[in-house]
């Protein structure tokens, strides 16, 4: 599929030799020949690349506008800035708000090919590693032959096509986000968004953003997540993490289906589904006066209770054959086997549930390519023995801030990313998404040594 990019310029000469040349390279081109009109455009689809002159017809700085408000709705996209009035601030200013390249007019057009060849390149490899990052999640299915998980799977074929909100809860790592993204996958709502709100990441003082956006005196626009999940499914993970003042503004919205940005003029309808979770008792929340009874009552149209792994024994053996085959084929490894160690398995605790099993099924995955079952049965042991901090628990988790928790978190993540790709900072940082030098100071803040 042909990459398109997003020529914008009040100077109609300038716009035909860009087309043209751009054409001629085999891109897809769009246009746009003043400010309104490249909002327009941006606001009706996203390029893969964006063209932009810094001066249109509203002011000195108008490609800056475009750059910042492009950047908020997807900061992977290359911006590239032309400009016939150019000097050193300009081109810093530009590049500080993350252009991709500055280029002053009269352009040498070899030179600009140059820079939107390498700007396709930048945002495909981006794309694809994006992709590869989440592919192996989202393919995953909801496996087991428990009667919780059979009740669930015929739950979502039953609710796909309805418009209902639902209320998912399950403890921690229990497939809470995968049953969400199973009944956006074969609803009516199939072809919109489907966005993620976790309200446990989130700064107590940009809920309100997050969620309805912003609009900024110069003009500029934020977009939240019902705007930005409009036409298909916002699933609100860890709800009752929401502050009561905004869970009042979250009842508003229900009730009158409409909403209004932050420092904004004119309501916005509501064209999304919600879907809320928790990893906590909901209705001792609202005891506590934590959570509102109101706007649980509104959100929670129908109830869906995953249960822990340690209560669906029957499953961790279906589980385990089936995370054994998809991972090796996804890492281009050896399959192993497991089954002498289920007994093992089946008795341990699971406190991070399927999440956990997945992640040793990972682990030993990379860590025993071969099928030495002694091997395989010490990375077990090593892995899930209940001193280990490495091995996710519940319960010590909650009693930590919510820093601590993080660090704990990305120290065994990365620990075992550097361990997949053999000690390759390169490799890993590409992986990840993180530059060369960031993944090297965050290894050392986190006291993680590279492999001898």
């Amino acid at each position: 599929m042909s990459s398109e990019i997003l020529i914008i310029d009040d100077n109609p000469d300038i716009r035909l030799i860009l087309k043209d040349l751009i054409d001629e390279a085999g891109f897809k081109t769009r246009v746009a020949a003043n400010y309104n009109q490249a909002l327009s455009e941006i606001d009706k689809k996203l390029p893969d690349v964006a063209i932009i002159d810094v001066k249109l017809d509203k002011g000195d700085n108008d490609g800056i506008e475009l750059l910042t408000h492009i950047k908020k709705k997807d900061k992977d996209i290359p911006v590239i800035i032309i400009s016939g009035h150019a000097n050193i601030e300009m081109a810093i200013k530009s590049l500080k708000s993350g252009a991709f390249e500055f280029i002053e007019k009269p352009f040498d057009r070899e030179r600009l090919m140059n820079f939107v060849n390498r700007a396709v390149e930048n945002y495909k490899l981006k794309y694809e590693n994006k992709n590869l990052q989440t592919q192996l999640f989202h393919s995953f299915d909801l496996v087991g032959n428990s009667q919780n998980i059979v009740k669930i799977r015929d739950q979502i074929e039953k609710l796909s096509n309805s418009e209902s909100r639902i209320f998912i809860n399950g403890p921690t790592g229990s497939g809470k986000e995968l049953v969400a993204r199973k009944i956006h996958k074969i609803s009516n709502r199939k072809k919109g968004p489907f966005i993620v709100l976790n309200g446990a990441l989130l700064d107590v003082k940009k809920y309100e953003l997050e969620l309805f956006g912003e609009e900024k005196n110069n003009g500029s626009i934020t977009y939240g997540s019902l705007e930005k999940s409009s036409g298909g499914v916002l699933l609100i993970d860890e709800v009752t993490e929401i502050p009561l003042e905004t869970q009042s503004k979250i009842l508003r919205v229900l009730i009158d289906q409409k909403f209004r940005r932050i420092n904004g003029n004119h309501d916005i309808k509501v064209d999304v589904r919600i879907i809320c979770s928790t990893s906590k008792n909901i209705h001792d929340e609202i005891k506590d006066g934590n959570f509102r009874a109101d706007l649980f009552h509104r959100l929670n149209v129908f109830n869906i209770d995953i249960y822990p792994l340690r209560k669906r024994a029957d499953d961790i053996p279906v589980l385990i054959e089936y995370f054994s085959e998809k991972i090796s084929k996804n890492y281009n490894l050896k399959k192993f086997d497991l089954k002498p160690h289920y007994n093992y398995l089946i008795n341990y605790n699971w406190p991070g549930n399927v999440r956990e099993l997945r992640n040793l099924i990972e682990r030993i995955a990379i860590l025993s390519p071969g099928n030495s079952s002694e091997k395989i049965l010490n990375i077990v042991k090593e892995s899930l023995k209940s001193s280990d901090k490495s091995s996710f628990d519940v319960k010590d988790t909650l009693s930590i801030p919510l820093k601590e928790a993080r660090e704990n978190f990305e120290k065994e993540y990365l620990t075992t990313q550097l361990k997949k790709f053999g000690g390759n900072i390169s490799k890993m940082a590409k992986f990840v998404g993180m530059e060369r030098s960031a993944l090297h100071r965050k290894l050392r803040n986190l006291g993680v040594k590279g492999l001898n």
